[in-house]
């Protein structure tokens, strides 16, 4: 119920700040940087290369995520964001209802059912998303529908990486969570693992013309 309630609260005002953009949305992303940065201190004691490295992913994750948001366009950055939010959704879903084997040691609540339900879920959604509220996206308009399908696959697989790579971090420092900030879910690190990774690989591979 606290997760919910969070929910209620923390989705509209995060949306409000992204569709605002400029130095609005950049000042909302300064304070989770701040935010983000200490708790990756505090999964990482004495040990200041890796906390120096860390600073460094955080800086170019969230520069890749404006640079996204204002160059790319918004509709392309919802794009991913949701995309993002249902392979976790889906990965939970699907693990829960259908249980099986688990996949890694890393992160024992995952199962290989919910892989698969991550990859089914954010491939719905990721196209209900582009049939009806991308139409604004030219890159999205632009790219084969397999193309598409192949990105969302993607961009699904890196988030899940990405959420795995945390986990490890989190299970070396003895951590269920990285923080207390956001009740119900733990730290911001928690929501927005995946994404991270997600924003920087994206921005490379635009970069390098991968995405058109």
């Amino acid at each position: 119920q606290i997760r919910i309630l969070s929910s209620i609260i923390l989705i509209p005002v995060s949306i409000f700040f992204i569709i605002q953009g400029s130095f609005t949305f950049i000042f909302f992303l300064s304070l989770i940087f701040l935010v983000t940065s200490l708790e990756w201190f505090k999964m990482t004691k004495n040990k200041d290369l890796l906390r120096i490295f860390g600073l460094f992913f955080l800086f170019f994750s969230f520069f890749s995520t404006v640079y996204i948001r204002q160059y790319i366009g918004l509709n392309f950055f919802l794009f991913l964001i949701i995309v993002c939010i249902f392979t976790d959704i889906g990965g939970y879903l699907f693990g829960k209802i259908l249980k099986g084997p688990k996949l890694t040691k890393i992160s024992p609540n995952k199962t290989y059912s919910g892989v698969v339900g991550s990859f089914f879920i954010s491939l719905i959604t990721g196209f209900i998303y582009i049939k009806y509220l991308g139409q604004k996206s030219k890159i999205l308009l632009e790219i084969d529908p397999i193309f598409i399908f192949l990105l969302i696959l993607f961009i699904s697989l890196v988030s899940q990486i990405g959420d795995l790579i945390i986990s490890y971090f989190k299970r070396k420092a003895k951590l269920k969570d990285t923080g207390k900030i956001l009740p119900g879910h733990g730290g911001i690190f928690d929501r927005i693992d995946g994404l991270m990774f997600v924003v920087i690989v994206t921005f490379i591979f635009y970069k390098l013309n991968f995405i058109p």
